[in-house]
């Protein structure tokens, strides 16, 4: 799906979806308890379908190893594998775009210690073996999935396990939401004092049910708070202000980006803001630095470099590092270009909203992407007065 938008102001309240990374953990542990729970507030995404297919087929009683499709979801992916070991001896996994290509090595250097076959061909990744109750180390600058992926499923061993950071740990915020996740349905972990922290873990636990809502998202709730540094007028309601996800940063962030002079965000503990970051730096008095972003080069695209693309095509001035990107501001960005979505529903979702400061309209292809994580994207932006003219075609 290709969609031409043109330029305008966006105004009205919204609320949006569902935490995606809330409600991922919230079904693996639901499953893990059983019948009897209730989840409220489930949005329909790609990656959340991912996830329920994945947790049906770890369920079933069948002594053959499982299949499963992951589709695009990275969590999906990383939280199954170490469940899949402890409950069903391995796993065969798959997915499409770019998620086989995406690092799995701090799982196989464990898997080598612990004796757990593991072979990765043809976009299948195949695991056979058992977990056991110890000591898992982890490098913290990688991807905190690892850690909730081991933290879902060391529980259920017959012992303690304990995980500890090889390196400074990123991403924090999204580990104490797996741990609130985890006591929501009656299972712990205790986290250190020390930095990095330890999580220690006792063993013969077992998942219980519970009723819980899933809070509205942040990672998607930036997106209209960087409209709104564009010179919109968008009110975001329905997300938590004391929230455990660490993208609520993005309020403090929007705030920084609308005061004039040069500024440096660290963007390791929250990656996916870039994007919306980035939109709001584009238009604004002064140079933006977004540094410690390596990660984003594994993601659904080249995420540093599809930033750059894309706002450098709406007429935007983006230097792309290695690990980093710097955003020179401007007073509004030309348009008339296209923009390749690259498969990525954020760069999508980056472009919506930088469109409303460009002059002249600006055309996105593959604009369906945001399915992954949003699929209401396109009718919440319509619904504050975005221009939109779909079509389909090359």
């Amino acid at each position: 799906m290709n969609l031409t938008i043109t330029p305008g102001k966006l105004s009205g309240t919204i609320t949006p979806p569902p935490s995606k990374s809330l409600a991922h953990r919230y079904l693996i542990a639901a499953a893990l308890a059983g019948e009897g729970s209730v989840v409220h507030n489930l949005a329909d995404s790609l990656d959340i379908r991912a996830t329920r297919r994945c947790m049906a087929e770890l369920n079933t009683n069948s002594q053959d190893l499982p299949d499963f499709n992951c589709g695009e979801s990275g969590s999906t992916l990383r939280f199954l594998i170490p469940l899949a070991l402890v409950l069903r001896g391995g796993g065969r996994f798959t997915g499409q775009g770019r998620l086989m290509e995406r690092p799995q090595k701090p799982y196989f250097d464990i898997f080598d210690e612990k004796g757990v076959r593991y072979e990765q061909k043809d976009g299948f990744l195949t695991v056979e073996g058992h977990l056991t109750p110890g000591e898992y180390r982890l490098p913290g600058n990688v991807s905190s999935q690892f850690f909730t992926g081991l933290l879902l499923a060391l529980p259920l061993l017959d012992g303690p396990s304990v995980i500890i950071p090889t390196t400074r740990l990123e991403s924090e915020g999204y580990i104490g939401m797996t741990l609130e996740a985890m006591h929501e349905f009656g299972v712990n972990a205790v986290s250190t004092c020390s930095f990095p922290p330890q999580y220690h873990i006792p063993g013969r636990q077992q998942y219980q049910s519970a009723e819980v809502t899933v809070e509205g998202d942040w990672s998607q709730a930036a997106f209209w708070y960087a409209a709104n540094c564009l010179g919109c007028e968008v009110d975001v309601r329905g997300v938590a202000q004391y929230s455990t996800q660490g993208d609520r940063v993005i309020a403090s962030h929007c705030l920084e980006l609308s005061q004039p002079g040069d500024t440096e965000i660290d963007m390791s503990g929250c990656p996916d803001l870039a994007p919306p970051v980035a939109a709001a730096a584009a238009v604004r008095q002064g140079i933006t630095r977004l540094t410690g972003a390596a990660r984003l080069r594994l993601k659904e695209s080249d995420r540093l470099s599809a930033i750059a693309a894309a706002l450098n095509a709406m007429g935007a001035r983006v230097m792309e590092y290695p690990d980093s990107l710097t955003v020179y501001g401007q007073e509004g960005l030309a348009g008339g270009c296209t923009v390749d979505c690259c498969n990525d529903h954020r760069i999508a979702m980056m472009a919506a909203v930088a469109a409303t400061r460009c002059r002249q309209p600006v055309t996105l292809l593959g604009a369906e992407c945001v399915s992954k994580s949003y699929p209401g994207f396109w009718d919440d932006y319509r619904m504050l007065g975005g221009a939109i003219l779909e079509y389909s075609g090359e």
